[in-house]
This record gives structure tokens, C-alpha cells and sequence, in this order.
């Protein structure tokens, strides 16, 4: 095989893949609504969503369980087979299961349904045939109506897992959105590695303050400006008026761009608010630090003020902390 038809074979499973999603998208209408009513109910009265599959779709399932739990939706995973050797008592007739079989037809989520059903609970079916027994036990049918697999045997599942995947996906944030579900109620969620720390901690936490931070004033000379980066051992100097009043940044990407168009080190003599970055972008001291990495992605930027309500600088952030705070 060629690396060109590798590369054509592969291109094949995306476009069965992308088709499989544009069409379960098109297929959404009352029955999804229907289904975040029965969920958001499922909250309310302090229930939990319970998810199940079996094979491949027990794997989607687990995925689909997290994201409502960490989104805020109280959810767990409930596999089928140890569910009718006793985990059936982790369920309430509040709470409302998801069941994932794309052929509505598997033999451990049938036997399920009806224990499931003795204790009371609504049933969600996701399935890809509408005529399905699953389909026809459910409460509401979500259908994934994908079309055939990517497997040249039609066999393994990989469009259907995807677009069942992407149904779950969407009934999560449909929720955060129905929950008005918050930044900080994710944050309470996440609370260790990369993505709790960018949404406990704040600016303060991070920024460099006092001596660490280069600030002159604008009469002060470019010179004055790069011997102040120099004992702050930092790329930048933020230039504040006398009331501390953010006015301005000058950054050694400022001083290489203007040496280069200049040729010429007289500029060392210049004050710094000739070459220095006007008005330049800054964050409120009481952010947190998920609100700079947008920054700093969007921007393109490596170093940013961080100023007090009244416009008083009090701060600078360096994009070379953010590892060191294991936020980046």
C-alpha cells in the first residue's frame, strides 16, 4: 500500500465521519428537547443520570457520564452486566438512564431495561434504527441516524461511535447552557492539574509585584528602562505617571525593533513613552488566570500589566511564569 492511498484511505474515514455527524445534526428536534426537559426534571429533583452501553459503547458511555459530571450534571457510568448482579441498587426512581446500542437490538442493555424500569426510572435510548426494540422500550429515542460505518466490513464501529459520542457532547452543554451552569462552579468541579489551576487561581497569584516587576516612569530614559528590566530579570518595564497610573510598556521586542530601524544606539538617551506601547492591553488585578491565557493566545502576547480597579498598576505577568505555575 502506497503512502498516497494510506493517505486517500484516511481522508475516507473523515468524510464517512463528517457525513455521519452533519446528518445526526440535521436529524435533531423534539426528541432532543424532550430529552434535556427529562434531564433538567432529573436535577431538579436531585437525581442522577445514569449512563450504559456495552462493547465500544460502553467506552462512549464513560465519556458521556464524565463530561455531564463535570459540567453539572450529576451522573454515573452503569455497566449492564454487573448492574443485574446487584449495582442496580446505585439507582433511584429519580434518576433517569441514557442507553447507548446503535443497533437497539444488544441483549445486555434489553435484559436491562426492564429491571431498570422496576425501580422506576425514565429511559433515554440512543440508537441508529428508530424500529429498534430499544428504541420502541424507550421513553424518548435519540436517533443517530449516521449512515454506514468507516470499516470496509461494516462491522466495527466508528462512524456510530463518533456521532453517538458527538449527541452526548451536545446534550452536555445544552445543559450547562438550560443550568446556567458557571466558570466557577467548573472550577469546584476541576480542582487539580493544568485546567483547575488556570480557574482557582487568580492574576494575583501569579503576576510579578514589587521588585520582580520593571515600572519607570515616561520621562524615564530607554537606558533607565532597560537597566530596570535587568534587575527585575524580566522582558518588559511597565510605565506608570506618578500616581502608579498604567500609561505604557516597553518590552526588549520594542528596543530590538527600534535599534533595527535606527541602527543606531543614541536611543538610549530617548525617554522611554517615545518608543514605549501606548495604552497597551492590561487585566484586572481580580481575574483569574484562565482569563490571561485567553489573552495571551488571542493577543500573541508574552507580557501583560495587571492593574487595580482605579487604573493603578500593581503588577505584570510574564508568559515564561505560566509553566512554573503549572498553568500552561
Amino acid at each position: 500500500m502506497t503512502n498516497d492511498a494510506m493517505i486517500a484511505r484516511a481522508k475516507e474515514v473523515f468524510d464517512v465521519e463528517i457525513e455521519g455527524l452533519r446528518k445526526t445534526r440535521d436529524s435533531l428536534g423534539e426528541s432532543f428537547t424532550e430529552a434535556i426537559d427529562l434531564m433538567l426534571k432529573c436535577v431538579k429533583d436531585e437525581g442522577i443520570i445514569v449512563v450504559t452501553g456495552v462493547g465500544k459503547n460502553l467506552a462512549i458511555a464513560e465519556k458521556m457520564s464524565a463530561i455531564f459530571a463535570s459540567t453539572g450534571t450529576r451522573s454515573i457510568l452503569l455497566n449492564p452486566v454487573q448492574a443485574m448482579h446487584g449495582d442496580l441498587g446505585m439507582v433511584a426512581p429519580r434518576d433517569v438512564l441514557i442507553a447507548l446500542s446503535f443497533s437497539g437490538e444488544s441483549d445486555e442493555i434489553l435484559r436491562l431495561i426492564p429491571a431498570i424500569r422496576r425501580h422506576g426510572l425514565k429511559v433515554i435510548g440512543m440508537t441508529g434504527k428508530p424500529q429498534s426494540t430499544l428504541a420502541q422500550m424507550s421513553d424518548i429515542h435519540l436517533e443517530i441516524p449516521c449512515g454506514k460505518e468507516a470499516c470496509p466490513f461494516g462491522m466495527a464501529p466508528t462512524n456510530s461511535t463518533t456521532a453517538t459520542m458527538a449527541m452526548g457532547d451536545a446534550l452536555a452543554m445544552v445543559m450547562i447552557d438550560a443550568m446556567k451552569f458557571d466558570i466557577s462552579s467548573y472550577a469546584m468541579n476541576h480542582p487539580a492539574g493544568a485546567i483547575g489551576r488556570a480557574l482557582v487561581l487568580k492574576v494575583t497569584d501569579i503576576m510579578r509585584a514589587g521588585e520582580k516587576m520593571a515600572c519607570v516612569a515616561p520621562s524615564a530614559t530607554v537606558m533607565d528602562a532597560l537597566m530596570a528590566m535587568t534587575r527585575a530579570k524580566c522582558g518588559s518595564a511597565v510605565i506608570a505617571d506618578a500616581a502608579g497610573k498604567l500609561q505604557g510598556i516597553f518590552t526588549d521586542g520594542d528596543f530590538r525593533r527600534v535599534m533595527s530601524e535606527k541602527g543606531s544606539s543614541s536611543i538610549l538617551g530617548d525617554a522611554v513613552s517615545v518608543h514605549m506601547t501606548s495604552s497597551p492591553m492590561f487585566v484586572r488585578d481580580d481575574a483569574y488566570a484562565s482569563e490571561l491565557l485567553k489573552v495571551f493566545e488571542k493577543k500573541r502576547i508574552d507580557d501583560l500589566p495587571v492593574c487595580a480597579a482605579d487604573g493603578r498598576v500593581v503588577g505584570l505577568v510574564d508568559i515564561q511564569d505560566l509553566p512554573k505555575m503549572k498553568v500552561l
